[in-house]
């Protein structure tokens, strides 16, 4: 440790901190104004949307901001100021005192050395240890974090490793120090709910055993709920509201609160709008197996009675739907489908033995985890996969021949919204072009009549006409994804695949592009295969749900059915994971998924 920490001091000060960028020489504010505290052994949230100054302020208590930025305000950490320090002194503190957990490990760690060398190199770099003590330490810091082999993980590359065990290493490279002060942007936005699960209960436990003060940078008001003490919330670059995290949670002040916890999208009310205690469903299906319940045996056969009128309610609404009576426009029939073998890499097997179908008009949600087998499903059903085994129809026309002029046909009836909007559009071309170019290469329009198409669109997913001429960097991510949807609606398609098109928002901007998929779904009734694996989406959306394991479908039903009883034991453990965005609600969900971890 590098400096006398005074013990009555809380770990971090911050007061009056402000950080401006220069922008064609002038001085734009990042964050304007901050101040806050965190305690040994306590979780302050800063929460907010995308450019709200919520990482900017933490990489200036770094001192991690590039040139042009200008920092004024104070900063002390343990009672000693860090403003004015030199470089070499701050860099002494970061390896030391402060440890930052980033959104990303794969672009975090270095692809070319070992996890165990990377750990290694932090431990030697700053502390006397001998290479065989250090070792010896990175062993005990990936056990710490609960890696399940600690000596192979150490000696694996990053790109060896799952994403979850990527987070848990570049955890335990954070914490190779014992700092007193830990960092963490945004640290499971790239996970599955199940990973983000076990990534949260390890901080968890970790927070408690090290009694380090932690600052939990994030979007996501479930993980909020799951791990904060405290939250603050920012607008702007500016701290609308600050409190306890029950607080906030139950009574939020300031407007801005209010919008952000409104527009969280939960598991939680059935088609009637009635709310269903989603803890005591599976703790249900838990006491069914033999699982000790979690809540009082009375109130559960309440529960349970007013579940069971839902599905029933459910049941008799999906009888009087024409779902059923119309022809599919997606169906999949034992159909398997492979990547390709490529060079010395054999042919790999992502689905194997799928039944689904999707009629007109109707919304299926496809979830499951990462390599479960969903994108794949929706990458076949657009032709950019083979259908090795099986059989899969498009408005009644078998794609499985993979005929170019069959194909051809498809690509006219099938549109795809990508997960991230910013790769997905061509930077070069303006959006009009970019939504436009479909309807031109498929000779539906052109000329003044192609424009008007393209208005007409632009209306459709609500952008202003004059954003036809921008380019895609001059949006926001929001905007970027309504271009997507534009452009995937431009010929009319009949099935619409939407692979997680709202992973890469913001809650509030997650909300909107959810309800203008909603609304154009309504209008246009065009079949719709929405691959995610985020529950709470899916419950706003989908009429049935499927669920994906491993490549094979372990589950399907109504989303009342799927969402409000599950069967399979893999769908209560998924649903068991999805944060709730309220803390004592979380922190019944929290018992729950350790009673089903242990039953399974």
């Amino acid at each position: 440790m590098t400096q006398t920490i005074n013990d009555d001091a809380p770990v971090l000060e911050v007061t009056d901190l402000s950080v401006d960028f220069a922008v064609d020489r002038v001085w734009v504010p990042a964050a304007i104004g901050l101040n806050y505290t965190v305690s040994a052994g306590e979780v302050l949230a800063i929460v907010g949307e995308s450019g709200s100054g919520k990482s900017v302020s933490s990489m200036a208590i770094m001192d991690l901001l590039p040139k042009n930025a200008r920092i004024r305000g104070s900063i002390k950490l343990g009672g000693q100021e860090l403003r004015g320090l030199s470089p070499a002194k701050m860099r002494e503190i970061r390896g030391n005192d402060i440890a930052m957990i980033f959104q990303e490990p794969m672009t975090a760690l270095n692809p070319v050395y070992t996890i165990g060398n990377q750990i290694v190199e932090t431990l030697r770099l700053h502390s006397q240890m001998s290479p065989s003590e250090a070792r010896a330490r990175a062993i005990e810091l990936l056990t710490m974090v609960e890696l399940p082999d600690p000596d192979k993980a150490f000696r694996s590359y990053p790109h060896q490793l799952s994403g979850g065990q990527r987070q848990r290493a570049m955890i335990a490279q954070s914490l190779a120090l014992d700092p007193l002060l830990l960092i963490a942007d945004e640290p499971t936005t790239a996970l599955d709910v199940t990973v983000q699960a076990e990534i949260l209960d390890l901080m968890r436990n970790l927070r408690d055993h090290l009694n380090s003060a932690v600052i939990l940078i994030t979007h996501d008001m479930g993980v909020v709920a799951d791990l904060a003490d405290r939250i603050a919330v920012m607008r702007r670059g500016l701290i609308v509201e600050t409190g306890d995290a029950r607080d906030i949670f139950g009574d939020p002040q300031h407007p801005y609160t209010q919008e952000l916890l409104a527009a969280v999208p939960h598991l939680g009310a059935n088609d009637d709008g009635e709310e269903i205690d989603l803890t005591a469903a599976l703790a249900a299906a838990a006491h069914a197996e033999g699982a000790v319940t979690i809540v009082d045996t009375a109130e559960l056969e309440r529960r349970e009675a007013a579940n069971a009128r839902a599905l029933d309610n459910a049941r008799r609404r999906e009888r009087a739907e024409s779902h059923d009576l119309s022809a599919p426009i997606l169906e999949l029939r034992d159909v398997a489908i492979e990547y390709p073998k490529q060079g010395r890499m054999p042919a790999f097997r992502a689905v194997e033995g799928a039944n689904l179908v999707i009629r007109p008009g109707e919304v299926v949600g496809l979830v499951g985890e990462s390599g479960s087998g969903k994108t794949t499903i929706g990458r076949a059903a657009v032709g950019l996969l083979p259908v090795v085994e099986g059989t899969l129809t498009v408005g009644g026309v078998d794609i499985t021949a993979r005929d170019r002029k069959v194909l051809a046909t498809l690509r006219r009836r099938v549109g795809m919204v990508f997960q991230d909007p910013s790769s997905s559009l061509n930077p070069r071309l303006p959006i009009g072009e970019s939504i436009g170019e479909p309807m031109l290469l498929a000779g539906v329009a052109k000329g003044e009549a192609l424009q008007k198409k393209i208005e007409e669109l632009l209306d459709q997913v609500e952008l202003p006409r004059t954003y036809r001429n921008r380019y895609p960097h001059e949006l926001s991510g929001g905007q970027k994804q309504r271009v997507g949807i534009a452009r995937a609606l431009s010929l009319s398609p009949e099935l619409l695949v939407a692979d997680e098109p709202t992973s890469a928002l913001d809650v509030s901007v997650q909300a909107h592009v959810l309800e203008l998929l909603q609304e154009l779904q309504q209008q246009l009734q065009f079949a719709c295969l929405f691959v995610t694996h985020d529950l709470a989406v899916v419950d706003v959306l989908a009429d049935r749900i499927v669920v994906m394991r491993r490549g094979r479908i372990v589950e399907e039903g109504t989303r009342d059915a799927i969402l409000r009883n599950p069967q399979d034991p893999y769908t209560q453990r998924l649903i068991a994971a999805v944060p709730l965005p309220d803390p004592e609600k979380q922190r019944e969900r929290r018992e729950l998924r350790t009673l089903l971890a242990e039953r399974s």
